[in-house]
């Protein structure tokens, strides 16, 4: 039986920022509901992912900044240069034996690694 994540919870401090953060990274906004007062469903999907995040009001209890979300990417260089076309702090690839490596945070401080492998083996 195969074991998939598809939603992973963002703790953000404000909704719309981080909406607009995200899709200004590429991820797409796939939801947008309020589902009733003090429950706001914000999912969004990075580019060629099968794992989507959720944003929004009511979502999570985790302290917004604390989560950690690491995506593989082909190319480490050329998500370097995505993030830096759409005006968001990266760091400088950081080469290392299993894998090239970016770092960004969304505006809450969220960590995000992005991670570029030679082979994967399970594909």
């Amino acid at each position: 039986m195969d074991w998939k994540i598809e939603l992973i919870p963002v703790p953000v401090t404000d909704v719309d920022r981080a909406k607009a953060f995200y899709e200004k990274v590429g991820f797409n906004a796939d939801h947008d509901h309020k589902v009733h007062e003090g429950l706001r469903f914000v999912q969004l999907t990075p580019p060629g992912s099968a794992c989507s995040i959720v944003i929004g009001e009511g979502i999570t209890e985790r302290t917004p900044g604390t989560q950690e979300i690491q995506i593989v990417v082909a190319n480490a260089d050329a998500a370097r240069e995505q993030l830096l076309d759409a005006g968001v702090a990266a760091s400088e690839v950081d080469v290392q034996p299993w894998g090239s490596f970016v770092y960004f945070r969304d505006p809450d401080g969220n960590s995000w690694s992005l991670q570029a492998l030679e082979s994967r083996p399970n594909g």
